[in-house]
């Protein structure tokens, strides 16, 4: 329950963090956010970063701060292109016995056949899709890689799903992050992108619930 609220409290002062770092150094703010992007995407054992809120939050934050958007796009295209790729080849090399532990609290047997599911639902368009829901899109390319699915074709998914989360969410708080009820209350919008990214989630396990 403490960690619950400390993760509430820390994404409900998101962007107060950000805005600090961009203040003091614009290079070392796009730094922090691109290497959260790439580990949330690359690393299968961060599956909680805060992938969407932080990209609108981002945004907005560069409006705010004067700073050169399509620079920031670019950049954190990149670290989630590469981080659906290195998390693709850990799949590949590492395979399915890290969900043998019924135990772990990352590699929980729930996630990967909830990702499972997802993935057979959209076949490799789900590498595409997988890139707006949480959980799902740190659990999507590791599986393609357990799948051996061809690499050339995971990219070209990966690129495309990497480009519309990255520029759909971080253009719109761009957009919208000049506006004065979207400075006066960005850090209830960080707590709703947050609630709006896990509530299908939410809402499948109640209905996994009452099917039992």
């Amino acid at each position: 329950m403490e960690t619950l609220q400390s993760l509430i409290a820390f994404f409900g002062t998101l962007d107060d963090h950000l805005a600090a770092i961009a203040q003091s150094s614009p290079t070392l703010f796009f730094a922090v956010v691109a290497t959260i992007i790439f580990v949330e995407t690359g690393v299968v054992v961060m599956p909680f970063l805060p992938g969407d809120s932080l990209l609108f939050v981002a945004g907005a934050i560069t409006a705010i701060a004067g700073l050169n958007v399509h620079l920031l796009v670019g950049l954190l295209i990149f670290a989630a292109v590469a981080g659906d790729s290195v998390n693709y080849f850990i799949g590949s090399k590492v395979g399915l016995k890290v969900f043998d532990d019924p135990n772990s609290r990352v590699f929980k047997r729930a996630y990967l056949e909830r990702t499972q599911a997802f993935y057979a639902k959209y076949g490799a368009f789900s590498i595409v899709m997988g890139r707006f829901v949480p959980i799902v899109r740190t659990f999507v390319p590791f599986l393609a890689g357990v799948a051996q699915m061809p690499y050339r074709t995971f990219f070209f998914y990966n690129v495309i799903g990497g480009v519309l989360w990255i520029s759909s969410l971080t253009y719109a708080g761009y957009i919208f992050g000049n506006l004065p009820w979207v400075k006066d209350n960005l850090s209830l919008i960080v707590i709703g992108i947050i609630v709006l990214s896990v509530m299908p989630m939410v809402i499948k396990f109640w209905q996994e619930r009452r099917a039992l």
